[in-house]
């Protein structure tokens, strides 16, 4: 038979994601430029999709980016009671072609993916931590509708 704990007798077991509230916004406050960019990025790759269902896919994913930009500086302004401004002039990739754009597409949806776990690790539970949450789950739907048109063009 097992013992079970209640939670705070495992209090030394961390995560290796496990960040403070400080650094999870610091990484909103970063994540506002990167939803930026991937805005930016997918409107190029609009502009090069082979048909018109392909571009409406594209920018729904855009549109999901730009909602999660306004809900980034919402968190931020909450927390801190500042807006995010001074936003960085990182330059977004440039789109070679379109399947190269897809697969830069597809990382970078990953790579939100890890990033926004740190964020959600280091916020409060409530409405923030689960707002993190649907974010999380539009990124690897994006990363799916991504694999989906890249297997539509490759030939």
């Amino acid at each position: 038979m097992y013992w079970i704990y209640p939670y705070e007798y495992r209090s030394t077991f961390q995560p290796i994601w496990n960040i403070n509230l400080q650094q999870a916004l610091e990484l909103v406050k970063s994540s506002v430029q990167g939803e930026q960019n991937d805005e930016l990025f997918y409107d190029e790759l609009i502009k090069i999709a082979p048909t018109s269902e392909q571009s409406a896919i594209i920018a729904s994913i855009r549109d999901d980016e730009r909602g999660h930009n306004q809900m980034f500086r919402g968190i931020y302004r909450d927390f801190t009671g500042h807006e995010i401004h001074g936003v960085s002039n990182e330059l977004y990739p440039k789109v070679h072609s379109y399947t190269d754009g897809l697969q830069q597409a597809i990382q970078g949806e990953w790579s939100a993916v890890e990033k926004y776990r740190l964020i959600w690790f280091g916020l409060p539970p409530g409405i923030y931590r689960d707002t993190l949450y649907g974010i999380i789950l539009d990124e690897q739907k994006h990363a799916s509708k991504y694999n989906y048109l890249l297997t539509l063009n490759r030939k």
